[in-house]
């Protein structure tokens, strides 16, 4: 029988060590095996007058040790090892007077490992002599020592498990790196350990075939654009194919696709070339839309050139008295705009503001000047 085996080698996500158990030495475990110790301390008292409280402790000590090498090492085979070890250390080096104790640590070691806990999202395969006893829920149950074994405690939540497949060729053969997620439960725990060896390594190259033969029946574009339509038919493949080992597959998603980087480069200056298209055809668009409305005010000025006289004499206008600069027209347009008026009219606007302002003044000081006339110092 294999104590430790490296499980999951091919999945990153998975711990690569498992340990071979019959039981899970737990904290009733270690509550029954202290009950037997301390009934066997108070039955050595009683038979025996002589106290010796080293040779006490030193039991107890070794006692707790075997729990702790229990946990590390839960199997039936190392119990029989421990109580066989036990006797022989005391007759060995105590000479048969911790009898009495050692007679109720044995069924201790024996009894505490039958009661086994399981949590609320555990499922746990019973074998009895080898062969398929039960599926146990969760709470308390009971082995028979050294006939009954659990097979695995089968974890029934939602399971997320990572995979890739490494370049993989597609129908327009591209080579790509694909990495996806698998989200799985278990939904009879029998049949997951029962029919299969290794059920999570067994959904995992599962989901790895059917991602490389997926990638190969699809073009680059599709698997880019439709990534949902891949995950679907990935997920009915593997569901079609786990659910004869009690394990339902509920999605695949896509975390990240990798493409040669001279394609990818590629790509990317199509999908500019593209973008600066669409530009230039939008501003060629907005270009025809924009003579289109010129047209149409051509229309209005057609047979009105005094409109379009005062329409280009206020375009200047504003142009001066807003923005301040120089504006540089052509002869004949001043001549036909009659733009000299226009801007005398705004120097002389000027020339009025200004003399307002002046006569205010003086009109200010001819007031303060009556004032002090009227009151001499």
């Amino acid at each position: 029988m294999k104590i430790f085996g490296r499980k999951f080698e091919r999945i990153r996500n998975i711990p690569g060590i498992e340990i071979e158990k019959d039981f899970c030495y737990n904290v009733f475990s270690y509550f029954i095996l202290g009950l037997f110790l301390a009934g066997g301390i108070i039955l050595q008292i009683a038979i025996r007058e002589e106290i010796m409280p080293m040779h006490l402790a030193g039991i107890a000590i070794g006692t707790i040790a075997a729990g702790g090498i229990l946990t590390l090492l839960p199997l039936w085979s190392v119990v029989i090892q421990l109580i066989v070890l036990a006797w022989i250390v005391m007759y060995a080096f105590l000479g048969g007077y911790f009898a009495p104790l050692f007679a109720l640590i044995t069924p201790g070691l024996l009894l505490s490992p039958a009661l086994q806990l399981i949590y609320q999202w555990d499922k746990v395969v019973i074998l009895r002599a080898g062969k398929f006893k039960s599926v146990c829920g969760p709470g308390l149950f009971f082995l028979i020592p050294i006939i009954d074994r659990v097979a695995d405690f089968v974890d029934t939540r939602i399971r997320a498990t990572d995979f890739s497949a490494e370049k993989t060729i597609t129908k327009d053969t591209v080579p790509v790196h694909v990495d996806a997620l698998c989200f799985w439960m278990i939904w009879d725990a029998k049949r997951a350990i029962l029919e299969v060896e290794n059920f999570v390594e067994a959904v995992i190259l599962s989901a790895q075939t059917a991602l490389r033969d997926s990638i190969g029946k699809h073009d680059l574009s599709v698997l880019l654009s439709d990534r949902d339509i891949l995950c679907q038919e990935i997920q009915k493949i593997l569901d079609a194919k786990t659910n004869p080992w009690g394990i339902t597959i509920l999605s695949v998603e896509f975390t990240d696709i990798i493409i040669p980087q001279n394609l990818e480069d590629a790509m990317s200056k199509r999908a500019q070339a593209e973008r600066e298209k669409q530009s230039r055809v939008i501003l060629g668009t907005a270009e025809v839309e924009i003579a289109k409305k010129f047209a149409e005010a051509s229309e209005s000025y057609k047979d009105n050139p005094t409109a379009l006289h005062l329409r280009a004499m206020n375009m200047v206008y504003e142009g001066i008295r807003q923005r301040g600069s120089m504006v540089l027209l052509p002869s004949s347009a001043l001549d036909t705009m009659n733009l000299g008026t226009v801007i005398g009219a705004v120097a002389l606007q000027k020339m009025q503001a200004s003399a307002g302002e002046d006569s205010i003044v003086e009109l200010g000081e001819k007031s303060k000047e009556e004032k002090d006339n009227d009151n001499p110092s």
